[in-house]
């Protein structure tokens, strides 16, 4: 297969554009589906009313018009006769087109109709009549490639790209899909919707069944996985809880015990702990960590973010004091790495705690006996043979703060355990949730001044703008130059941002814990997991643009202590995600909720898609199709346990790794 680059049309920078996509080699561009298709269809202008959308082809009447009202704006207007009326067109910011458009040439419009001046008000023109419905695919782009760029590379090389089909044979025969190379040909450039349906059936139903395959490969050598010997006194555990400075709430003292169970079983531990914001999931976490040590191995806690591992072993050295734990970080000086990595060699350090660096080729254990995941997706295949190259099987426990409905769980996670943490912590008290619009924003000064006179603190969280990390940027910033104005004689205001380096970043939160800064202003970055107890408020602007489990998430920043706490979401568009939001603090009825409306992409925010990502397949919407790809899977891994063709399969990049 040829490389990425070697495409015409590919330049550095579009390579560039293309990378920031995810796009690294010509089948991630091939497999780089449409997220949804524009069709058009003439409209009968009979039956239009005013303001309705329409789509209609003609003849140019004359040479366009061009009016400039400044730099950036102006307005091309034209008259097209479709045969049978004359319309006034009129389309902002094409003045690029006026010298390709001449009479008597075709075009086809698609805009708003104007009844009152018989005039159309077009957001696209295309050249040529429209002969037949026409379905244009839109993509996923960024501000430095647009959809229709993406198009058109993809469809350059879409004839000369052959992709492997990872459905068995018999599969394909019993539902009469179509090859996947005729499938990836429709899905960028279809006919019509009928072959689009075909493509779309056999594209989804290929994703659902690697997926499953894998899961239930997992699921069945999980049983036959022999976890390590393990005997430690119980009374130990219930001795350490009982001198708590703290009571453990009954969720919690359950999911120890699946825990315990799991560890002094011959099976190795596969579980999933699930639990709300603020229920308590990383006390324990170290409950687990510790039964691991008394048992005479080392372990290991992964944590998406360098804040979030600091955190940990701060808290982890307070409470287990005689533990030796080590924190592995990306920003060590040299000698501090050599002796860390060293000491872990020899298995001086109890627990480690730090990034994805913990399973890095250099970082090796004397006897790793447990690896904990928290707040990211899960192990994949390619991980866990990390582990095994290093002799090592040890047990796993995930956790995440997003829970998922429970029948999608049940499948989606059908190769392990799951504890559930639903009780919240004694003290802790109900964040009251306020909408607010943008006109509103006095008030909402007020408020955070409030809180301010009581010594509390505050986050900010900027707008968020998918396509480019350069916007946001702009965005934390100029709300940082806002916060600044309205309380920078008053109080010390941070910034928190993705571009920071790490030791900038862990400067800024170690002065907003030691309350040094009242006001934080932050990307999505303080979305998992930290903590500071004297944070009572945070304010999200323009919340409708964050999904209901993000919002979720970072409420979940504050109300950890026993003050009444605050989360303010600015919008000016009330949506009915920010109204369930309002209503339930409750992070299992916010996920069934989430699901319903957004399906499976979106269900752990826009940076913690994890495993649950998909290119084409829909959770919500395919969820009969999962359940049948589940079904075919577990026969297929009966009768083709050591087929070659089965482990190709099983190493396709996907969801999973």
């Amino acid at each position: 297969m040829i490389d990425l680059k070697e495409v015409k049309g590919i330049g550095l920078n579009t390579l560039k554009y293309l990378n920031d996509l995810g796009i690294n080699t010509l089948e991630d561009l091939v497999t780089y589906y449409p997220f949804r298709y524009d069709v058009y269809k003439k409209t009968d202008m009979s039956n239009v009313n005013d303001g309705d959308h329409v789509v209609l082809d003609g003849i140019c009447e004359n040479n366009p018009n061009v009016y400039y009202f400044s730099k950036k704006l102006n307005k091309m207007s034209l008259r097209l006769n479709t045969g049978t009326k004359i319309y006034n067109v009129t389309i902002f910011n094409r003045a690029y087109l006026k010298n390709k458009i001449k009479p008597a040439m075709g075009l086809t419009v698609i805009g708003k109709y104007d009844a009152k001046h018989n005039s159309i008000v077009a957001s696209n023109m295309e050249f040529g009549m429209l002969l037949k419905p026409k379905i244009i695919p839109i993509y996923h782009s960024n501000f430095k490639i647009n959809s229709k760029k993406i198009h058109q590379i993809i469809s350059k090389v879409i004839d000369k790209v052959s992709v492997h089909d990872y459905i068995p044979v018999y599969l394909n025969e019993k539902y009469n899909f179509i090859s996947k190379d005729l499938a990836l040909k429709i899905i960028h450039n279809p006919n019509n919707l009928k072959e689009l349906k075909a493509a779309k059936d056999k594209l989804k139903y290929e994703e659902l069944f690697v997926f499953m395959a894998k899961m239930n490969y997992l699921k069945s050598s999980n049983k036959i996985n022999l976890g390590l010997k393990r005997e430690v006194d119980f009374t130990l555990i219930k001795n350490f809880i009982n001198n708590l400075p703290f009571s453990l709430t009954k969720d919690q003292l359950k999911a120890i015990n699946d825990i315990y169970e799991d560890l002094t079983s011959p099976r190795q531990m596969n579980r999933l702990l699930q639990g709300d914001v603020g229920s308590g999931k990383t006390i324990v976490s170290f409950v687990a960590l510790y039964i691991n040590y008394l048992s005479g191995y080392q372990g290991a806690l992964m944590a998406p973010t360098e804040i979030l591992a600091i955190q940990h072993y701060n808290n982890m050295q307070n409470l287990f004091p005689d533990l030796k734990i080590g924190l592995l970080k990306g920003k060590l000086k040299a000698k501090e790495r050599r002796e860390l990595l060293q000491e872990l060699a020899m298995g001086q350090i109890d627990v480690v705690i730090g990034t994805h660096a913990l399973i890095s080729d250099d970082v090796e254990y004397k006897n790793l006996g447990l690896v904990i995941t928290d707040e990211q997706h899960r192990f994949g295949v390619s991980q866990r043979g990390n582990l095994k190259n290093k002799g090592l099987t040890p047990d796993i426990l995930y956790m995440s703060a997003t829970p998922i409905p429970r029948t999608y769980a049940l499948t989606l996670y059908g190769d392990m355990d799951i504890s559930n943490i639903k009780t919240v912590p004694n003290g802790r008290k109900k964040v009251e949730t306020i909408l607010k619009s943008n006109k509103e924003i006095k008030d909402v000064l007020y408020l955070m001044l409030e809180e301010l006179k009581k010594g509390h603190q505050i986050y900010v969280v900027a707008p968020l703008v998918e396509e480019s990390e350069k916007i946001d940027l702009e965005n934390v910033n100029e709300l940082y130059e806002k916060m600044q104005k309205a309380f920078g004689k008053i109080c010390n205001i941070g910034i928190l941002h993705g571009k920071m380096t790490n030791s900038e970043k862990d400067s800024v939160m170690k002065e907003f814990k030691e309350g040094k800064v009242k006001i934080l202003v932050s990307t999505t970055v303080i979305e998992v997991g930290v903590d500071v107890a004297n944070a009572t408020m945070i304010v999200i602007f323009d919340a409708f643009r964050f999904g209901l489990s993000a919002l979720h998430q970072l409420r979940g920043r504050v109300g950890r202590n026993d003050f009444e706490s605050y989360c303010i979401l600015i919008s000016d568009k009330e949506t009915k995600r920010l109204k369930i939001l309002t209503g339930t603090n409750d992070g299992f009825k916010i996920s069934e909720e989430d699901f319903k409306l957004r399906g499976s992409g979106d269900l752990f925010g826009l940076r913690q898609s994890g495993d649950m990502h998909f290119k084409i397949a829909d959770l919500k919407q395919d969820f009969e199709l999962l359940l049948t790809a589940k079904e075919d899977s577990m026969e297929y891994l009966k009768k083709e346990q050591s087929d070659e063709y089965l482990k190709n399969m099983l190493q396709v990049s996907s969801s999973l790794d």
